[in-house]
This record gives structure tokens, C-alpha cells and sequence, in this order.
């Protein structure tokens, strides 16, 4: 009961009722990633596309998409990264979760979070002032 009344009242807890329901009645699940997100596509868009979507595997975060299914999902590709014919270029790096807001965030030198003092100006700025 208390999942449903989380997914009832909450969109980034899971999928919505919504959602469930047009996978019910639209969705053929095309795949999974390694983090349990599983991946469904079914009628037309505004476009002519076909339509596809996730259900994400806990909260609803984009950032956890991979980079292989992110492809898939807005049209790069039409190969499914489960497909057998599927090939990740030489360039795409292993997924990594989005840090923001999170102890190794990035902070440069001088953050108020570091502790560590700003780099003095080094004399090859110049402040703007009206008229000058």
C-alpha cells in the first residue's frame, strides 16, 4: 500500500500510474541496463516516431541512463544496445552517476565548500566600468 500511494502522489518515486498503465497498453519492452532500468517502446509521437520510454529501477534520474541507451532513446540509433548487433564506438566511456549535490562533487579551488583559499588575480583582468 505504501508504494502505491508513493507512486500515486510522487513522480520521481518510480513510474506513475500513467505510465504503467500506457505500458499495459502500448509498451513492448525492448531491454534492461545493468542498473534494472527496463526500456519500452510503442505507438507514435507528435513526430512520427515511434514512441519510447523508461521505467526506471528505483528514483526517476536521467542520469542514470547509460550512454548507449540514451542513444536509443532519442532516435541516434535504432539498434537496442542488447541487440547482438549492437557496437559502442571507440569513444563512449563507462557510465558514471551524476555527483551534483553529493560529497564528491566537484569543487574547484576557492569554493566556500573546500576550505582553501581563491587564486589571487594575476593582472591580466580588468574590472569594466561605465564609460571607460
Amino acid at each position: 500500500m505504501k508504494k502505491f500511494l508513493l507512486q500515486f502522489f510522487t513522480w520521481w518515486n518510480g513510474a506513475t500510474l500513467n505510465t504503467r498503465f500506457h505500458t499495459w497498453r502500448h509498451g513492448a519492452e525492448v531491454g534492461t541496463d545493468e542498473f534494472g532500468n527496463v526500456y519500452y517502446q510503442g505507438g507514435t509521437d507528435s513526430e512520427g516516431r515511434t514512441r519510447r520510454w523508461v521505467m526506471y529501477n528505483g528514483l526517476a534520474d536521467a542520469s542514470r541512463i547509460p550512454a548507449a541507451w540514451h542513444g536509443w532513446m532519442h532516435h541516434r540509433t535504432d539498434i537496442a544496445p542488447n541487440d547482438e548487433n549492437y557496437q559502442p564506438r571507440a569513444w563512449q566511456k563507462p557510465h558514471k552517476p551524476n555527483l551534483t549535490g553529493s560529497s564528491a562533487a566537484y569543487r574547484p579551488k576557492g569554493s566556500i565548500l573546500t576550505g582553501t583559499e581563491r587564486p589571487r588575480v594575476t593582472g591580466d583582468y580588468d574590472a569594466w566600468t561605465p564609460k571607460s
